[in-house]
Parts: structure tokens; sequence; C-alpha cells
């Protein structure tokens, strides 16, 4: 059991991810969308319900790729291309569409191999990738054709590029200082209680700033700058 309920959960993500897609090709936007936020919550559950368990395997990494390929790099870029650009963005609209995908992919190969654990991610990742995308969505921004394909581009750039981005799996109850968190979660919550809709917007881009200026909300929060990894944060 230790085994198959994160993979339970991880197949929750891939149900979110698909049934986006099928939301959008019946034109239901902000519920496809919403399965997308669904989706990053069963991402998150599931790699700490293995650490909890100590369940993790490697078949359970492999589905949790190919889980994120599904819900965080198609199913947004579909969404993108459904909501802003369509026939009208003629072959461009396909080609960044298809651009930010092949980002994901890649991000998510690169991170199978190379990522350690303890530290912060390389590049932006593919779940804060697709979530800024399904934002614009859910905010009801009117973007343009041509401002679409450039935030598609610019996103998928920030995945396969090698900005470091803070890693939230570093903290936990022994290391955290509590009064910084509080302050943390406070303006996350303020942020749903002003802003509604637009808050997860407000969050993905402020998460993609403090990668672009080096700011490492992790260390910040910790009680020490740099913890070894143990069973305590597991």
């Amino acid at each position: 059991m230790k085994v198959i309920i994160p993979n339970m959960i991880t197949s929750g993500n891939v149900l979110c991810g698909v049934t986006s897609l099928i939301m959008t090709y019946h034109d239901k936007y902000i519920p496809a969308a919403i399965l997308i936020c669904f989706a990053v919550f069963f991402d998150a559950m599931d790699g700490k319900a293995a650490r909890t368990l100590g369940g993790g395997s490697e078949f359970g990494e492999q589905l949790d790729s190919l889980a994120d390929a599904i819900s965080f790099g198609v199913a947004p870029a579909v969404l993108m291309y459904a909501v802003y650009m369509g026939i009208n963005a003629g072959v461009w609209g396909a080609l960044a569409a298809s651009f930010f995908a092949l980002c994901g992919v890649l991000r998510l190969a690169r991170f199978n191999v190379t990522h350690v654990p303890t530290g912060p991610f390389q590049g932006l990742p593919i779940p804060a990738g697709g979530l800024t995308l399904v934002s614009f969505v859910l905010a009801g921004f009117p973007l343009t054709p041509l401002f679409a394909i450039t935030a598609m581009c610019f996103v998928g750039g920030l995945m396969v590029s090698s900005i470091p981005y803070w890693n939230a799996k570093r903290l936990c109850k022994q290391n955290i200082n509590r009064s910084k968190m509080a302050v943390l979660l406070g303006f996350v919550i303020m942020c749903f209680l002003v802003m509604r809709e637009r808050a997860f917007l407000v969050l993905a881009l402020m998460y993609i700033t403090t990668g672009l200026v080096r700011f490492d909300m992790a260390s910040w929060v910790m009680l020490n700058d740099v913890v070894e990894e143990d069973d305590t944060c597991h």
C-alpha cells in the first residue's frame, strides 16, 4: 500500500490533465483551467505521500513525470491556444503551443537526471509554468494572440533555463521560522481574499520573479540557510 497510494494520487493528476483537455475541446475553458489547478494539488500530494509512507519508487517517479507532461505541458498549451489564439494565429500559434509543451518535456527529462532533492530547482518547475498559463484564463485577461504567443515562449524558455527557483520541499516543521511562515501564509490568504480568481496569476508571476532576481524564499523561511537532508524533513 505504501507504493500504491502515492501512485493512485499521481493517477489523479493524469485524470485532471486529460479531463482538462476534454473540457477545452468542448469550449469549457474555466473548468479546464480549474482542473489543472487540481492537478497541481495532486502533484504536490503524491510526493508528500511517498515521503511520509516511505513508498517512493522508480516507477512512481516516471509516472509522475508522464502525468506532469500531460497536466502542465500539453493541457495548458492547448488551453491557451484555444482561448487566445486559435486559427487566427496561424502557424505561429501552433508553434508556440508546441514549443511550450516541448520545453516542459525537456524540463522534466533534465529534472529526472540532474535534480538534487535538497537544492533549488534548475529552471522554472513545469507545474509553475502550466499554472502561470492557466492563470491568465482564470483571471479573464483578454490577451492578444501576439501576447499569448510571447507569454508561452517566455515561460517555456524559463523552464529550460538554468535560473534557480526555490524548492518548498526543503521546508518541514523542524526547520521553519514560524513567524516568517505566518507572514507568507497570511499574504497568500490575503491575495485570494482580495484578488480572488486573479490571485493565481499574481502568485505565479511573483514566483517567476523570485527566480529572476535570485531570491530563495525557502532559505528566507528556514531557520538555517543550509539544512542537511535527513528523515526529519520527510
